[in-house]
């Protein structure tokens, strides 16, 4: 239930975290990245690859979009470390909402190269679309986690008489 950054998830549970962005370009939406993100075609984005590690050990693989017109200003520099604190103390950008689909998916060639899979070759998979207080979604991210260091939690409620 809330939006947790990497940085705040690692401090709450006691562990050092550290991100490593692998890859920051700028792209247009094509009519295939619209379909995947929800992003409308020819939208300007920030697309960004980071590695994060626990303890030193790489766990989790990132891709993300980001607005430039919401992430103005965002550069490499800034996503090694928290993209959010800069989007909401810098830029003031209220982060209110996500949507989440958790997947498992086989393993790619760059979950393989980039992250500490033992002998796994499936991993859990959070793509998410999140929005800004003006309901704007600014953020896409596929989220590639090592499946013996994710945990999915959920509270649903059954209504009675449908």
């Amino acid at each position: 239930g809330t939006i947790e950054t990497f940085s705040e998830s690692a401090a709450r549970n006691q562990q050092r975290g550290a991100s490593k962005v692998l890859l920051f370009s700028s792209v247009a939406a094509d009519a295939q990245l619209a379909e995947k993100t929800g992003f409308a075609e020819g939208t300007p984005l920030f697309y960004i690859q980071r590695l994060h590690y626990l303890n030193t050990r790489p766990l989790i693989l990132n891709h993300s979009y980001f607005r430039q017109d919401v992430a103005v200003g965002l550069t490499a520099e800034i996503a090694s470390g928290s993209i959010y604190r800069y989007l909401e103390q810098d830029l003031h950008v209220a982060i209110i909402n996500s949507k989440r689909v958790v997947t498992v998916e086989k393993a790619d060639g760059l979950d393989l190269q980039y992250l500490d899979m033992d002998d796994c070759n499936c991993l859990a998979v959070v793509s998410s679309q999140t929005y800004n207080g003006d309901g704007v979604m600014f953020e896409y991210t596929q989220s590639r986690h090592h499946p013996g260091f994710f945990r999915f939690q959920d509270n649903a409620v059954r209504k009675t008489g449908i």
